[in-house]
């Protein structure tokens, strides 16, 4: 049975100040150059070159499994399944998950083949003998397809755009450029601090990322220095250190010999390849570890030979958000600078946010002002039913109230680093916050400023064309569904869907464009792929488009189509399609796989397999519409966007399928 440490206690907040207080960080003098690029301002877009995480990973240390295997299971009756091997972060699998069968899988690991589901090892217990009979593992609780896992691109996906012109680079930004590849940065600073980053799997941005062994760019490392220069600190980047026990003592100590603080990233949760905290008991003194925080739990605070040390979780947003509460006040008191000026803003929560789990949580929001007189108490949450709560305020006839909603795509997403405008400290005794409700916001500094408009909706590549001319704006690619239904409860200032149907209140229709879709095959079309039919008749691989996307209904009506002509039904079709359920997050996810040789056709667009030169089936057109808030329309963010949209034919310009909507078209156009 694996090793696994599990937390200690855990210890209130205020029990982690006390004792990183309690540490000696006496600043050093030396500096230590980096490349910098935090305090600068982009001059173009950063579109994402790649899928963030480039492959199908597990989200929880557990086992992998075929969910279907775990139907039924629960405490009482639980299901055995054969142990079947291991898979460690950063390293390809040597197995695949038939029926009956489990993988011991850590989290972060590459999710072997067969599997589509992490069962938490808390809900697991292993059975069998040390002495070679077969091992059984009984799982304890029915998982469903995707639980426990994080799906390639779920992240930022490839042709994304991820940061506008015009941006002031953060630590935030720095997160997500280096989850990106992008070149490290300079920092500079007083007390001295050690910044490693653990794992088998990083690798620096800049050198080539292997992503089907697990590998992944190495966020932390820069993020965290980033944020000591700005807390008054000098960083001092090491070389990440391995899951290997040796490895790990030989770069923390060098780190405790030329530094005043040692700061470590990742390798403090109960796992089984967890090893810094017996560094840590062995050449220091752990003085904590776990603190009852969300996001943040594995926490460690000790000394190291003669240095401090203090490990931060492994997940960026995590690991940025306790550096933030916990260090670097204790390095801007040892370097002599003041506490930064106080930047709290109060706003009114645009939907109910549930929260039961007894901890502090420090919940990333975003920041968007509401429309004159727009009332935002009363909204339905997701279930349908009336929120209520609240303070009973709303808004004041004809003036503006700041809006707050939650940024949270989980905590291993660098993209909440830079779409999340400050901190909601929910108390843990907090069961939800209704919408309407006041909230006190801490915003990440003084200097942060909100966008002009907010988005959610379609991913395209035109939007991304029209957003470059705005100042400020934000937008979320969650797809049509999800645009459409948020735009029903409130949030943003408008949606871009090119999915059938209209929320259920008063929208704007600003514009729109129609698109070519169709099946993205390797160049030249080796398979002779002709059209839907083919998908239905040959035993040809296929990736999809998620069930938010209007790109998916699109293709679902097509096959409604075929299935009609052939008497049977949509149902049936589907089934003989091999890899209809597999989907890849946004519009150039599928052709970077049909380029990478893993399938044989995906959906796309005609611009896409121009833009990357795959061969291309033509299947159908659908309408792209940009719909805004009835109650938004008066904002100057979404008059610009409407102004953008007017003059919208000369951003066409080398997408191939794009036309301009006919402006006789309506929002029920298709």
């Amino acid at each position: 049975m694996s090793d696994r440490k599990e937390f200690r206690e855990l210890v209130p907040p205020e029990r982690a100040h006390e004792a990183i207080s309690g540490l000696d960080l006496t600043p050093d003098p030396e500096t230590v150059p980096l490349e910098d690029a935090r305090g600068r301002v982009l001059a173009e877009r950063v579109d994402a070159d790649i899928d963030v995480p480039g492959f199908d990973r597990a989200s929880v240390d557990g086992y992998a499994v075929r969910a279907r295997d775990t139907f039924g299971a629960d405490e009482a009756d639980p299901v055995r399944l054969t142990h079947a091997g291991t898979v460690h972060a950063g390293t390809t699998p040597e197995v695949a998950v038939e029926e009956g069968e489990t993988a011991e899988i850590s989290t972060g690991a590459v999710l072997p083949d067969g599997a589509n589901a992490v069962v938490m090892v808390e809900r697991t217990t292993e059975s069998g003998s040390d002495g070679g009979s077969e091992r059984e593992i009984e799982i304890r609780k029915a998982v469903a397809p995707g639980d426990g896992t994080m799906s390639s691109g779920a992240d930022v996906a490839a042709g994304e755009r991820a940061l506008g012109p015009g941006t002031r680079v953060t630590p935030r930004e720095i997160g997500l450029l280096s989850a990106l590849g992008v070149e490290e940065v300079p920092v500079e600073g007083r007390p001295r601090v050690g910044v490693i980053s653990t794992g088998d799997e990083l690798v620096r941005p800049g050198e080539p990322v292997d992503h089907r062994a697990g590998q992944i760019y190495d966020v932390n490392s820069y993020a965290i220095a980033a944020a000591i220069e700005d807390s008054g600190g000098v960083p001092e980047l090491y070389p990440h250190a391995g899951d290997d026990y040796e490895a790990m003592e030989r770069v923390l100590r060098q780190a405790a010999t030329e530094c005043d603080l040692v700061c470590s990233s990742g390798s403090t949760s109960a796992s089984a390849v967890d090893v810094i905290y017996r560094v840590i008991e062995d050449r220091g003194d752990l003085l904590l570890h776990g603190v009852a925080v969300k996001p943040g739990r594995p926490m460690l605070v000790g000394t190291l030979d003669e240095s401090a040390y203090v490990g931060l979780p492994g997940y960026p947003v995590s690991a940025l958000t306790i550096f933030r509460t916990f260090v670097a006040p204790a390095i801007r008191r040892a370097s002599g600078l003041p506490e930064p000026s106080s930047a709290t803003i109060d706003g009114h929560m645009a939907v109910r946010e549930r929260y039961a789990e007894g901890r502090l949580r420090l919940m990333p929001v975003g920041l968007i002002e509401s429309g004159p007189g727009e009332r935002i108490d009363g909204r339905e949450d997701d279930e349908g039913t009336d929120s209520g709560g609240g303070d009973g305020s709303g808004v004041t006839p004809g003036g503006t109230e700041t809006l707050v909603y939650p940024v949270d795509k989980g905590s291993g997403a660098t993209t909440s680093l830079v779409e999340a405008d400050g901190i909601v400290a929910v108390d843990p005794d907090t069961e939800y916050l209704a919408a309407g409700e006041q909230v006190r916001v801490e915003l990440f500094s003084p200097d942060v400023r909100p966008p002009t408009l907010l988005g959610i909706g379609e991913d395209d590549p035109l939007l991304s064309r029209v957003l470059d001319g705005l100042e400020r704006p934000r937008y979320l690619s969650f797809g049509s569904r999800e645009g459409l239904r948020r735009l029903r409860n409130g949030v943003p200032d408008f949606a871009v869907t090119s999915a059938p149907g209209t929320p259920e209140i008063d929208v704007a229709d600003l514009g729109g464009w129609t698109r070519e879709w169709g099946l993205l095959v390797p160049a030249g079309n080796p398979e002779e792929v002709a059209g839907v039919d083919d998908l239905v008749d040959r035993d040809l691989s296929f990736v999809n488009r998620p069930t938010s996307s209007g790109l998916r209904t699109s293709l679902g009506e097509r096959v409604t189509e075929v299935a009609d002509e052939r008497g049977t039904t949509r149902h049936a079709l589907v089934e003989r399609i091999v890899g209809f359920d597999r989907t890849a997050r946004a519009y150039e996810s599928p052709a970077r796989t049909v380029e990478a040789g893993d399938v044989d056709v995906g959906l796309g667009l005609r611009a896409t397999a121009e833009e990357l030169d795959l061969g291309y089936v033509p299947v159908g057109t659908e309408t792209v519409r940009v719909l805004a808030n009835s109650d938004r329309v008066e904002k100057s963010g979404v008059q610009a966007l409407t102004s953008r949209l007017d003059g919208i034919s000369p951003l066409l310009d080398g997408l191939g399928g794009y036309r301009p909507r006919d402006s006789a078209s309506t929002a029920e156009d298709r």
